[in-house]
């Protein structure tokens, strides 16, 4: 259970004001403007009165680089970001409300996860270390010391073990129940790791780095099973479990893998270069950004660009669907995370559904959310 309480020296002690509490209603109006939505398919008449209206999420006073989400618990899921202003944030993973701020680092924090129960957090830093602490608490449990910044933090699924990757090559695995016990290295890399991930039952692992490769490696033998090579540095890298995709992003291209093999699945090519892409659970379409501010959908299966949004004010770094696929989360240049509707019109979360009077009777089957959530 994860407790609202501040600890000193570990949470802000600034008490929660309106500004970290996004509120949002779902607009209708008769037209979408330009910038806000486009579609490239069809649309019912109630459809093409929606527009996606995001829930901003703010707080961070710098670029917000990375984020996860932990898996649902018997008290929601939660959802942590990292940020360039060094302060990582818990929130409330459907709502975007805050939580609490983990206090510690001395430079930017460049990524940050949570184990499935939302009750560890880890987080990489600028500053040289890693940091895992207590989710329930705000307490800082290990400080994990390296030579040089540190960019990707991943938890087993037992959540034992953690996994780090950074600028000085090495990929590191701590046991988390032998704080004072060397960590296991894998060498190979010969440029700074960007991003390190546990794979296949947590008995392999996935590195992307700066010299262009994905490598597959074997945890026991420490071998790289499989690399992959590519034209341009990989931007972002995401498992999912159920199916053993691996989803990659480099220069203009999202391209999907065999995680266990590394066989290519499928690539699409976006109209501006990407920084970040996740795939729906259930897999019938995924989200990308990048330098263009938008944020697009794609149907998984045909490729087909299914609608645009624009909502930040700058080049989105990272984005990743909540574990229950109803939403889906961007972090910006500009500062700040948004959270966006995978269904627009369905009561859920923050999010009401209002809808015209012009429009209730003949098209409020279409709706997502129940008639008795609908307000005339």
């Amino acid at each position: 259970m994860v407790e609202w309480k501040q600890q000193k020296g570990k949470w802000m002690k600034d008490t929660l004001i309106e500004e970290y509490m996004p509120c949002c209603m779902i607009i209708w109006t008769e037209h979408c403007k330009d910038g806000i939505l486009s579609h490239n398919r069809p649309r019912s008449p109630v459809s093409m009165a929606m527009r996606q209206t995001p829930l901003t999420c703010s707080g961070h006073t710098r670029p917000v680089v990375d984020l996860a989400f932990s898996g649902i618990t018997p008290y929601g899921y939660f959802l942590i970001s990292a940020c360039k202003d060094g302060k990582p944030m818990l929130r409330q993973g459907d709502t975007g409300d805050w939580i609490g701020t983990f206090l510690g680092h001395k430079g930017a924090v460049w990524g940050a996860t949570l184990n499935k129960e939302a009750t560890k957090a880890a987080t990489a830093a600028a500053d040289f270390t890693a940091k895992v602490w207590d989710a329930v608490t705000g307490d800082e449990v290990l400080t994990l010391a390296h030579k040089h910044i540190v960019k990707s933090v991943n938890f087993t699924q037992d959540s034992n073990y953690l996994l780090t990757g950074g600028n000085d090559k090495v990929l590191r695995i701590y046991d988390l129940g032998k704080p004072e016990a060397e960590p296991l290295e894998i060498a190979g890399h010969t440029s700074a790791i960007k991003k390190a991930l546990w794979c296949n039952n947590d008995q392999q692992i996935l590195s992307a780095a700066d010299d262009k490769t994905i490598r597959l490696w074997d945890k026991n033998t420490k071998e790289a099973v499989k690399t992959l090579s590519f034209d341009a540095s990989v931007s972002s890298m995401e498992y999912i479990p159920d199916g053993e995709i691996l989803v990659i992003t480099f220069g203009r291209t999202i391209a999907f893998y065999k995680a266990h093999s590394l066989d290519l699945i499928k690539t699409v090519d976006a109209p501006a270069s990407i920084h970040s892409a996740s795939l729906h659970p259930e897999k019938d379409f995924f989200v990308a950004g990048g330098d263009d501010f938008k944020l697009y959908k794609y149907d998984y299966t045909t490729k087909e660009e299914m609608e645009s949004y624009k909502g930040h004010f700058g080049p989105i770094h990272c984005v990743r669907f909540s574990p229950d696929g109803e939403l889906y989360a961007s972090g910006s240049e500009d500062g700040t995370l948004r959270l966006w509707q995978t269904a627009v019109g369905k009561t859920y979360g923050l999010w009401k559904c209002v809808l015209p009077e012009e429009l209730s009777s003949e098209n409020s089957e279409a709706l997502y959310c129940p008639p008795a959530e609908i307000k005339a």
